[in-house]
């Protein structure tokens, strides 16, 4: 499945946002994909997949309503315009990450 095909399918927003990172790197485009959640000031890991290699790392702000909630990070991946899609349609899915408490994804 690709990234355009989980989100236009939607869902819940932990399986939206493992799908999104298992989809980017299933399909190749990426080594290694995470979600930096905020959470109290801090980034914090949520959903990841694939291998780390953060010597290629990429660094997309993920922004809901003019707040930046999130960011997207992937090892491996050239594709920049599938990355800031990718963190575009995932901005709703990430303002779960607001109220874990810090509880690990």
């Amino acid at each position: 499945m690709t990234v355009d095909e989980v989100l236009s399918r939607g869902g819940e927003a932990d399986d939206v946002l493992r799908s999104v990172v298992g989809a980017l790197v299933e399909s190749g485009d990426c080594m290694w994909a995470g979600i930096l959640l905020s959470e109290e000031g801090e980034l914090v890991l949520g959903p990841k997949a694939g291998e780390p290699r953060p010597d290629s790392r990429a660094h997309v702000p993920v922004v809901y309503r003019g707040a930046r909630v999130a960011e997207l990070v992937a090892d491996g991946c050239d594709d920049r315009a599938l990355l800031d899609r990718a963190a575009e349609g995932i901005a709703e899915y990430c303002l779960v990450g607001w109220d874990t408490g810090g509880v690990p994804w």
